[in-house]
């Protein structure tokens, strides 16, 4: 693959490798089992690709405990510069890698060139953090003796990634476990595998040694995590998606005590008070709305307008969404593509037509499009209840949800009121209002005047049932080693 003009689907696709990645190659499944891998956009397959068994399972994971040792004791610096080649090879190979992400998840062009650029960033993030893993020591407080804290790598580890983001969410969790010294396996979606696959192909070509990085594609998803997660051996799990399927993992892991990482679900409140600038809180709700077409845990996902506000705010949200061309993500001036299954399509449709039963008015969209592919479209919706049905689950699509409040008080008390944590926004010229709704607002990551906060520089994660532990930032190295506490005269 390379960074060219005019990039050709087939060149793509068939530069990618279909096998397992079991120790440094793409290998059959032991069963010969394969299943197919479609394109949203026609619902046709685009390939098909091996389907890992707990067979298959087994060896990775004996291969990675074979490499763990070595790979651990390689020097920091060697492997951060493996994660830095990997990056620079992503980077030059950035179209060919964003237009694989739209062919598997169907969302524009655009959408995926952007996660190219964020994902990648991730590896050299790391690869820098690698030489920064540090310890202390100090003499003991009672002058008894020395104290000496190390750290180590956790052991070998799973990764389980969603298929809202194949790029990102795989580098945000193998970037900083290789780097502090530990081998992996990697279970990416059924539906966008290919990304991942091209992915531990780069890796190779970057100098990781066989058994490191492992990469198992399966249809049976539960059966797989379940195998490797009862194995003694496995001694972390990080997993992003939904908080069932999170509640479900953590429950298998507190039997052998492993270490979790759990980013889940959210419901993003977007506040917007009457001191705002509107106009940049409707560029701001858009980027935090329509980015990957709204199929992203931090989306907003309920917007709150001061009544004084919300008809200025409403119509100008309206334009600006009724602007998204909807079509193949892979088509040129495609700024809106389909959403990935048809499932999710129809969970959209439910959500948008059971609000609209509860009294919402439909001010743009709003109806399922004739015709082959998982299209809807760029819908707003207002005079809906701060509390309707619509407001209290993730709608995970292009539609905005737009409810009133009269004080700042009702404002956040709304925000709150749901069981999830991870992002929320405001948009406010107020200084003071700022740092007092920052503080307010129960999430683990708050947007003050801004759409988009995602960054590989700053940590991840949320708080109730939006997950446990960080990603990113310096602390995401953390999540990845155990502390040693050596006690000396």
């Amino acid at each position: 693959m390379s960074n060219n003009d005019v990039v050709d689907p087939q060149a793509v696709l068939d530069g990618v490798p279909t096998g397992l990645w079991i120790d440094g190659a793409s290998v059959p499944s032991t069963a010969g089992g394969t299943f197919a891998v479609y394109d949203p956009a026609t619902e046709e397959e685009l390939v098909s690709v091996a389907d890992a068994t707990v067979e298959d399972a087994r060896l990775a994971l004996d291969k990675a405990v074979a490499a763990a040792d070595d790979w651990a004791a390689t020097p920091p610096r060697e492997r951060g510069e493996i994660l830095r080649r990997a990056f620079e090879l992503l980077t030059d190979r950035a179209d060919d890698l964003a237009l694989l992400m739209t062919l598997e998840l169907g969302r524009a062009l655009p959408d995926s060139a952007a996660e190219t650029k964020y994902g990648t960033e991730f590896l050299r993030w790391f690869a820098e953090e690698a030489v920064r893993i540090d310890g202390r020591f100090t003499r003991s407080p009672a002058g008894t003796g020395r104290i000496l804290v190390s750290h180590a790598p956790v052991g070998p580890c799973l990764a389980i990634t969603p298929w809202n983001f194949p790029l990102a969410m795989g580098t945000r969790k193998i970037g900083p476990a290789l780097a502090a010294g530990n081998v992996m396996l990697v279970k990416p979606a059924h539906e966008t595998p290919l990304t991942m696959l091209a992915l531990a192909e780069v890796f190779a070509e970057a100098g990781l040694p066989g058994g490191v990085l492992s990469v198992l594609p399966t249809s049976s998803s539960g059966d797989l995590s379940t195998a490797i997660i009862t194995d003694d051996r496995i001694r972390k799990i990080s997993f992003t998606g939904s908080t069932p399927v999170g509640r479900n993992l953590l429950g298998q892991a507190a039997e052998r005590v492993q270490r979790t990482s759990m980013e889940l679900g959210g419901n993003a409140p977007f506040l917007v008070f009457d001191d705002a600038d509107i106009d940049a809180a409707v560029e701001g709700a858009f980027a935090a709305k329509m980015r990957n077409g709204g199929e992203a845990c931090t989306a907003a996902n309920r917007f709150l307008v001061q009544a004084g506000v919300a008809e200025e705010f409403t119509a100008k949200l309206t334009e600006k969404m009724s602007a998204a061309r909807l079509g193949p993500g892979y088509e040129s001036g495609i700024t809106l593509g389909p959403l990935v299954s048809a499932k999710q399509r129809d969970k959209v449709a439910e959500a948008v037509d059971g609000a609209v039963a509860d009294g919402a008015r439909v001010r743009l969209g709003g109806k399922v499009p004739e015709g082959k592919g998982f299209f809807y479209p760029a819908t707003v919706l207002d005079q809906v209840d701060a509390y309707a049905a619509v407001t209290r689950g993730e709608i995970f699509g292009p539609v905005a949800v737009i409810s009133t409040f009269e004080s700042e008080s009702d404002a956040v008390k709304a925000a709150n009121s749901t069981e999830y944590g991870l992002a929320s926004y405001f948009y406010s010229r107020d200084l003071d209002r700022c740092m007092r709704v920052a503080e307010a607002l129960d999430s683990g990551m708050v947007g003050v005047n801004r759409g988009v906060i995602s960054d590989p520089a700053a940590p991840f994660g949320g708080v109730k049932q939006s997950g446990i532990g960080r990603e990113g930032g310096s602390e995401g190295i953390e999540e990845y080693l155990s502390v040693k506490y050596i006690a000396l005269t």
